[in-house]
């Protein structure tokens, strides 16, 4: 009886609204919606997705770590004889599915330039395209920064169990293929694919940074490299490391400014070691290494040795300054 009862309030709550007043929250949803597109001045409405999509691009990143290293990121079934199907077949669905992020993102900044989008589709096209030829370089890049864990580490067997468990590993593949997609003109497309890993990982690298050749983070949570930082190659980070800003400059309407210079360069052969923190356009000379935990806003020369207690050694004058 009560079972009765019950459905058929149900049914009653439901006819009118439901329980838990759903027209009521969908409309006032749909109002706050329209207050910060006119807000934003997006008075137009478009009946189609505008933005990039997140899931997708986790699915084309993930599909070309497949197509880089086949037979340690790929499917578990395959054979090395069915190698280039599997990446001729992986690619091209990868290389549409990437098409129509980057159309998106390409059609999404011409609306808001207002250019009407002419030739947006070519464009879309080239990039891909581009996009597609570079990735026989990206693979030697990330086989030396492979090879630079591998070597990197006394606790690494092979270098295929660096491919397999290393979370900095996986970080640098999805920089080096958002970094290439950022540098191609779709830095939304980039961005996505950068904090699907940051996602995986603990690890935290913009696709504008600039990283050489031989680039390993050993351990790798809580690493952040900003986005003009430039790396040299051969260089090592440990956890915890930030390659930041020291300030962030307004322009006259009192907004930040973007795209200026503010993060380390940071020159062939370094370490840092973790916790470090380097903030600012600083130079960290070819050669040197900065201690755990240390704090530096300033540059220092080829060779030096930085240590939180606060020894500075110059290549041939050695200076004891405190950090």
């Amino acid at each position: 009886m009560n079972a009765k009862v019950d459905g058929r309030k149900w049914k009653a709550e439901t006819e009118a609204g439901g329980p838990w007043q759903l027209d009521r929250i969908v409309s006032e949803l749909r109002a706050v919606r329209a207050q910060w597109r006119g807000a934003q001045q997006r008075t137009r409405e478009f009946g189609a997705r505008e933005f990039p999509s997140r899931d997708a691009l986790r699915e084309i990143a993930e599909a070309l770590c497949g197509v880089l290293f086949p037979m340690r990121l790929g499917p578990s079934d395959l054979h090395q004889e069915s190698e280039d199907f599997y990446i001729g077949h992986t690619l091209d669905a990868a290389l549409v599915s990437l098409l129509q992020q980057v159309r998106l993102e390409l059609h999404y900044n011409a609306r808001h330039a207002a250019d009407g989008g002419d030739g947006v589709d070519v464009r879309a096209r080239r990039i891909v395209e581009a996009f597609a030829l570079s990735l026989p370089t990206l693979r030697r890049l990330l086989d030396s920064d492979v090879l630079a864990a591998y070597q990197g580490d006394p606790a690494a067997r092979s270098v295929d169990e660096v491919l397999l468990c290393y979370p900095g590993v996986l970080a640098i593949i999805h920089h080096r293929l958002a970094h290439q997609l950022h540098s191609l003109g779709v830095p939304l497309v980039g961005r996505i694919i950068a904090e699907a890993a940051h996602s995986l990982t603990g690890i935290d690298i913009h696709p504008g940074a600039q990283i050489g050749a031989g680039f390993f983070i050993d351990h790798g949570t809580g690493v952040v490299i900003g986005e003009t930082a430039v790396i040299g190659e051969r260089v090592r980070l440990y956890q915890a490391v930030t390659l930041g800003a020291k300030r962030f400059p307004a322009g006259e309407d009192g907004g930040l400014q973007k795209g200026l210079p503010r993060h380390p360069l940071v020159e062939d052969d370094v370490v840092i070691y973790a916790g470090a923190t380097i903030l600012g356009r600083v130079t960290i000379g070819r050669g040197s290494t900065i201690g755990g935990n240390v704090w530096l806003t300033r540059s220092v020369p080829p060779g030096s040795h930085v240590t939180q207690a606060g020894s500075l050694h110059e290549q041939g004058s050695p200076e004891e300054v405190r950090i």
